[in-house]
């Protein structure tokens, strides 16, 4: 009995000693949550009011306003004090204390840097002072000090985990050592079990407690982590929602940022929210319900400037969509606004499925989120304020010289790789400091504004546009076809530039402007290069008083001519001044005549009849080729059709086909429906197509020859012999006739290599049942030898020149008729 009695009571004890670890353990638990919960809240006071220092510095280079850095300096005595306390908390971990030495190290210098800026800013001005906070983005200080915070907050939570791990282990072995005590002392283990079950409430109230602010702090490290990272506004808020419901646990979550004009909440990301339900909420926000103005909590949230929350959404009647928020499981709901510079600018909405979820440590920890959320976006908004002044002019928002070369390059590789030409307007306006003088900088400056507004709208693109100088501006017109087309719009734009009122304090006023103009790839390989060459360009027309010169001096000679000559093509074709002069083909056997080839001339009233070589290629480059090519089909096959009214014989008429009308798409139908109007019109009618034109696109080519043979069409192949024909394209084309250059028969008589040459050809085209006409022919000599060769066809001097319609009717139709 007394073994029995001495077990009990040994037990007894064994029992009250394992209660009392138990509550010991509790007891140190609670207490190590508390000093984490502070040491944590004592950093974030401490990284705040840091980043507010250099906040308040940033401003105060922008803005130069006192306020800003008197803030700054009054949080100096904060830092000082956040990291006594904390030094003082963690006195026991040599790890923290080497920690915070490095904070204090890194803080002091952020302080000295913004103490540069500010000594900067007063003694340079606003320029410099972005100038040094543009070199020194991504500060290593600020960096570092973040870093060296978050790895602090890392190790609280380390060492909080950890003591809490032992404690559960030694709880487990208390736990064992009641269960041993009760089977042998049911009383005593009844005593201690229920000390026991409150102790394990307890617990796991702190457990839960616990896991909550782990979470918490986990998230709030996230996004405080992203907030250093992001450069983008709605990567930015995105990333905050994701990490919020992912890391925070949270069911949902979005942000939404106050319009300045309309003064609506507009939500701007989400996550875990549907499409559906977020369109709602995009409603009830766009509607005068949900301005400022309204009941809803964001509204309040943004007047008072304060959080609201709603701890049992079920049982609020006053809610909005209380039966989504009971759908969607929604207990409680936090409303955190985002302060900059004491503005409410936007709102962080939060959504669990707990009720009574945010209590006053979670709101606390949720404000320092907000706080760091605000203050990552207005980070951003500052840089991009820092990048504008880099790449832009702050009067007239266009692209600075830096800026527009960087396009002008972008530009040029697209030219380079599409074959194209580029142009580089440098526009300098004239006696603008004379204006600029007289009237005060103010005047200047709108002025300068209005013609910024006039460049980009004539351009149809501001981002073509930039402000080079003081009174220069510079234009880039990306894709140059035709020269002729660019001057004609540069004429036009200075034209209109010259006629423009600007409208300065209620007076009109015309400004001048000299133009210098470059080229890619002619006056330069880089846009540099460009671009001091059009400065050279412009000196040049300040000194020759022309309106617009270009930096090569051959294109400032062709620029009138070439003007003028244009304008009076354009003329030419409406007051019917081209005309087709004929040169004969005859059959070489017989000497009789076989047909005729239309050669256009230009019967200018100024300069008198202009040889095709002179007009032709700015027809092409102008693209009136395709209206007087339609023209000088069209007038062949009236004459053919009024000589065979008449009597006369009709022969063919060869009419020469431009490259641009065959690449068109419309030729074949052109040409279908020119023959349409008489009839038989297809059968006086042959087409010339040089082979280099051919050769080209053979397999277009092929396409479009057969289209036009099924008309009744006939095709010669011109030029035969200069193009490098593919013997086994040549089997392929659909043509009708070899055309053999000129240059052969010239060298046939001199050369024995040309006589070879012209007679591969013949026999290569009787081969092809083809018929072979030689051009160029002047002399008996060339005559004989091409009968010997057996030649169908010749065309050239020796037998005639081209002439005019009358005159050829007379002399080889109307005698050929009446022999």
């Amino acid at each position: 009995m007394q073994l029995g009695f001495v077990s009990v009571l040994a037990l007894l004890l064994i029992v009250g000693a394992v209660a009392y670890r138990s509550v010991t353990l509790s007891t140190d638990s609670a207490r190590w949550v508390q000093h984490t919960g502070e040491v944590l809240e004592h950093l974030a006071h401490l990284r705040s009011a840091v980043e507010a220092i250099d906040s308040g510095y940033r401003d105060f280079a922008l803005s130069g306003d006192d306020a800003f850095l008197q803030f700054s300096r009054g949080r100096v005595s904060l830092v000082d004090q956040e990291q006594s306390t904390v030094r003082a908390l963690t006195v026991d971990n040599p790890v923290q204390q080497r920690r915070i030495v490095v904070i204090a190290d890194l803080a002091q210098r952020i302080i000295q840097r913004g103490a540069t800026i500010v000594q900067s800013r007063r003694t340079n001005g606003t320029e410099s002072a972005v100038d040094a906070f543009r070199r020194e983005q991504g500060d290593p200080a600020l960096n570092a000090f973040r870093s060296v915070a978050l790895d602090m907050e890392d190790e609280e939570h380390r060492l909080l985990r950890e003591r809490n791990s032992n404690e559960e282990r030694r709880y487990r072995q208390s736990k064992l050592a009641l269960i041993l005590g009760s089977v042998l002392a049911t009383l005593i283990a009844a005593g201690s079990g229920w000390l026991v079950l409150r102790d394990q409430t307890v617990r796991k109230e702190t457990e839960d407690e616990l896991r909550r602010l782990n979470r918490l702090y986990a998230m709030v490290s996230a996004i405080n982590a992203l907030g250093m990272r992001a450069r983008d506004r709605d990567d930015l808020f995105r990333e905050f929602c994701r990490i919020a419901v992912e890391q925070g646990e949270f069911l949902m979550a979005w942000i939404g940022v106050v319009t300045r004009g309309e003064m609506q909440i507009v939500p701007m990301a989400w996550a875990g929210i549907d499409e559906q339900s977020m369109g709602a909420i995009r409603g009830l926000f766009a509607s005068p319900e949900g301005g400022l103005q309204g009941t809803t909590l964001a509204a309040r949230t943004i007047r008072d400037k304060a959080p609201v929350v709603a701890n049992d959404v079920q049982t609020d009647k006053s809610l909005a969509f209380g039966q989504w928020h009971t759908e969607a499981g929604v207990r409680s709901i936090a409303m955190l606004p985002l302060l900059v510079a004491d503005k409410a600018i936007g709102v962080f909405v939060l959504y669990t499925s707990k009720p009574e979820f945010f209590d006053g440590a979670g709101i606390h920890l949720l404000t320092e989120l907000a706080g760091n959320v605000a203050f990552a976006l207005d980070h951003i908004e500052k840089q991009e304020r820092l990048d504008h002044f880099a790449y832009y002019d702050a009067l007239t928002g266009l692209a600075n010289r830096s800026l527009f070369l960087d396009r002008v390059t972008q530009h040029m590789l697209s030219a380079a790789s599409s074959g194209h030409k580029l142009a580089v307007f440098l526009i300098d306006l004239e006696r603008f400091k004379k204006f600029n003088d007289s009237l005060g900088r103010p005047a200047g400056d709108l002025l300068l504004q209005q013609v910024a507004d006039w460049l980009a709208h004539s351009a149809g693109n501001e981002n073509l546009v930039a402000r080079v100088g003081a009174d220069q501006f510079a234009m880039v017109l990306p894709e140059v076809t035709y020269e002729a087309n660019m001057l004609r719009l540069l004429d036009k734009t200075v034209a209109a530039f010259l006629t423009h009122p600007f409208r300065v304090n209620d007076v009109v006023y015309r400004i001048a402007a000299k133009v210098g103009v470059v080229l890619f790839p002619d006056d330069g390989a880089d846009a540099d290069t460009l671009f001091k060459n059009a400065e050279a360009a412009v000196k040049k027309a300040k000194v020759s008083g022309d309106r617009y010169l270009f930096y090569a001096q051959k294109m400032n000679e062709t620029v009138p001519g070439s003007l003028g000559i244009e304008n009076r093509l354009r003329q030419a074709l409406e007051r019917e001044e081209f005309v087709l002069h004929y040169q004969p083909k005859v059959n070489i056997a017989s000497g009789k005549l076989t047909g005729a080839e239309a050669l256009i001339r230009w019967n200018d009233p100024q300069s008198g009849l202009v040889p095709p070589a002179r007009f032709i290629p700015l027809l092409e480059e102008t693209g009136l080729i395709h209206a007087v090519g339609r023209w000088a089909l069209h007038k062949a096959i009236e004459d053919h059709q009024r000589w065979r009214n008449a009597g006369l014989p009709a022969v063919r008429i060869a009419v020469n086909v431009s490259p641009l009308q065959l690449r068109s798409g419309s030729f074949v139908a052109e040409i279908e429906e020119a023959i349409s109007m008489t009839k038989d019109a297809a059968a006086g009618l042959e087409l010339e197509i040089t082979e280099s034109l051919i050769m080209e696109d053979v397999n277009h080519s092929i396409v479009s020859l057969l289209a036009i043979r099924a008309l009744g069409v006939t095709v010669a192949i011109d030029d035969f012999g200069t193009g490098f024909s593919s013997l086994s394209y040549l089997s392929k084309l659909p043509v009708d006739t070899l055309k053999i250059d000129r240059s052969f028969v010239v060298d046939m008589a001199s050369d024995g290599g040309g006589l070879t040459l012209v007679s591969v050809i013949i026999n290569l085209a009787r081969a092809l049942k083809l018929k072979v006409v030689a051009e160029g022919v002047e002399n008996e000599e060339q005559l004989r030898q091409l009968r010997l060769l057996r030649c169908d066809e010749m065309q050239g001097y020796l037998f005639g020149k081209p002439v005019p319609v009358e005159i050829f009717e007379k002399k080889y139709l109307v005698g050929f008729a009446e022999a």
